[in-house]
């Protein structure tokens, strides 16, 4: 049978006149199968909790029972004093007296406009100096010490000395030394016919003596930290620069101070702190604080000594603490970017 050209085949049919069964569409399908793999995988398991064990309960009550006994003593001996001493800073309270007026941060306005310039002039000349020629001199004990020398040990032990003693013991010793009629120095002096300085009584010159005590009773520290940090030095390294040809100087600028850079870091953070909080030497040998009334000792004479302020002393013991917190976060975020640790 001929089929005529205006004529059409059906859909699902062949010429033969048969049906066909329609194809299926391959892709519902694999979207399907897609979609199913996807909701499957996105839905997470949950796991089931886990209760904590008999060992981990015993565990845990081991630990606070080993902590906080010092967490309460630090609560009670340190934080709680620091809190309390913000709080005193806003009174105008005579230390021994019930009454007590709150003034607000009138002690601060006071402290800034009267007695800032002259105390923390103070302190930074107080601080500087004895942090840098501490160091300075450390490392260049340090340095000899390092070598082999006859009696090397017992000289470690002499430089060392002074800073386990007592500085009640050191100011008193020192006294003695710089006593201007009595004196140690003062007798060299007569005996070279040279005039005898009056330490006490010159403002400057009592820093200066203070200043002296203070290096020398800390320099011993600097420089068994600074020679520990020399002998964990690699010989490979000196050695090699040795082999380039590099002078003794060249090789401690280019090979040594760097590897010494977090020794360096970690001296100056805690030699600026311990200069900060200097006290026992400046009160032995200078009790009413002449040129010398550093933020620390400022702070004792206004409650202890004759003022008996004890809330503008707690104001100037804020500053003291806002100062160390500032200057230890600078030293750790800027300074220690140039420390090598390796």
């Amino acid at each position: 049978m001929n089929i005529g050209v205006d004529e059409a085949v059906p859909v699902g049919a062949t010429s033969s006149g048969m049906a066909t069964p329609p194809l299926s569409d391959p892709v519902p399908q694999t979207r399907s199968t897609a979609t199913s793999q996807i909701t499957s995988t996105a839905t997470p398991h949950r796991v089931p909790r886990r209760r904590p064990s008999r060992r981990m309960r015993r565990e845990a009550l081991l630990f606070l029972a080993f902590v906080a006994p010092n967490a309460i003593l630090i609560a009670l001996f340190v934080y709680r004093p620091f809190f309390l001493n913000i709080y005193y800073s806003a009174l105008d309270w005579t230390l021994g007296s019930a009454n007590a007026t709150w003034v607000g941060l009138q002690n601060y306005v006071e402290f800034f406009t009267r007695d800032a310039g002259t105390v923390l002039t103070t302190t930074l000349i107080f601080t500087v100096a004895t942090v840098g020629f501490s160091m300075l001199i450390g490392l260049g004990l340090a340095v000899v010490l390092n070598r082999q020398l006859v009696g090397r040990n017992v000289a470690r032990a002499v430089v060392f000395a002074p800073y386990v003693l007592s500085g009640v013991g050191i100011g008193m010793v020192w006294m003695f030394i710089f006593d201007p009629v009595t004196g140690v120095l003062s007798a060299v002096l007569r005996g070279m016919h040279l005039p005898v300085p009056q330490w006490f009584n010159n403002p400057h010159l009592a820093l200066v003596m203070v200043i002296i005590v203070y290096v020398w009773k800390n320099l011993g520290y600097c420089a068994v930290i600074y020679l520990a940090a020399l002998q964990g030095i690699p010989r490979d390294l000196l050695e090699a620069a040795a082999l380039d040809g590099a002078s003794r100087r060249r090789t401690f600028r280019s090979v040594v101070w760097p590897l010494l850079s977090p020794t360096t870091f970690f001296l100056t953070l805690t030699t600026m702190l311990s200069s900060l909080q200097a006290f026992d030497i400046i009160k032995i040998m200078t009790p009413l604080g002449q040129g010398t009334s550093t933020l620390m000792y400022s702070s004792y004479i206004q409650a202890f000594g004759t003022y008996n302020r004890a809330g503008y002393s707690a104001a100037q013991s804020t500053v003291l603490v806002v100062i160390l917190l500032i200057l230890t976060v600078i030293q750790m975020r800027f300074l220690e970017r140039r420390v090598h640790y390796s």
